[in-house]
């Protein structure tokens, strides 16, 4: 009797990163639930995967409701990998630059979101009897930037803490939980920027990163090969935190 494929479930995954997670993660043998709100790109990338004879599928899923949430679960039905990847950047507003408005959209989205699909998760995660929680955070998450929101680094250095110590409630459980810090990486949310000199300069491997990359990463933490692996985080930066 054939065995039926993990569950992961993606969220954000119509674009970028999210959608490069989603191709390593079918690529690697997850039947992978596509989420987003955006439905028609969305749509593609699940075209695009079953096109390389792999499995996959489309949940409309706001990460910020959580009905959605048990919504979506409910009708996956089983769940072995959660990616929280969702997020919005924060266009570098100051401390006195933010209002109260974004602050309160860009905490919703990029951390209570992740608490929230902790949440609903976990119960489909500890029947499966070895789950797996990739947040995404940021190398923001980890250091200061002058150039910076100060609502998207306080949520991401929340996501980074938040996986640690959902890492140690979990664990009993057979849950890991792990995030993953990416650099500055070309995506659709980057390409506002048009001069990424400066960054690259800073950057000691001397370029930005790809989707790809942070993909590899993320899907490591998913398998089995990650086994004794949990509460950690992983930079994938070109090296811009060591420094």
């Amino acid at each position: 009797m054939t065995q039926e494929p993990a569950k992961a479930l993606v969220t954000g995954a119509a674009r970028g990163i999210g959608a490069a997670i989603a191709f390593a993660l079918a690529r690697d043998g997850f039947d992978v639930l596509v989420t987003d709100t955006l439905a028609e790109d969305a749509d593609a990338v699940v075209r695009e995967i079953r096109s390389r004879g792999h499995r996959a599928s489309f949940a409309r899923l706001d990460v910020t409701d959580p009905t959605e949430w048990e919504r979506v679960l409910a009708a996956a039905g089983t769940l072995q990998v959660l990616v929280n990847n969702a997020g919005i950047s924060g266009r570098g507003r100051s401390i006195e630059e933010e209002t109260l408005e974004g602050w309160n959209r860009i905490i919703t989205v990029n951390q209570t979101s992740v608490w929230l699909g902790m949440k609903a998760a976990a119960p489909y995660l500890r029947t499966s009897g070895r789950g797996s929680i990739v947040n995404i955070s940021s190398i923001m998450g980890i250091v200061g930037s002058a150039d910076a929101s100060i609502a998207y680094q306080a949520s991401k250095g929340a996501v980074r803490l938040m996986t640690k110590q959902a890492a140690m409630q979990l664990a009993e459980s057979r849950i890991r939980v792990n995030s993953v810090h990416p650099g500055y990486v070309e995506t659709p949310m980057t390409a506002v920027k048009e001069d990424w000199s400066s960054i690259i300069a800073k950057t000691p491997m001397g370029r930005l990163g790809r989707p790809e990359e942070i993909a590899e990463a993320v899907s490591f933490l998913a398998g089995d090969k990650s086994s004794f692996i949990t509460g950690a985080e992983v930079c994938v930066d070109g090296g811009w935190t060591s420094q």
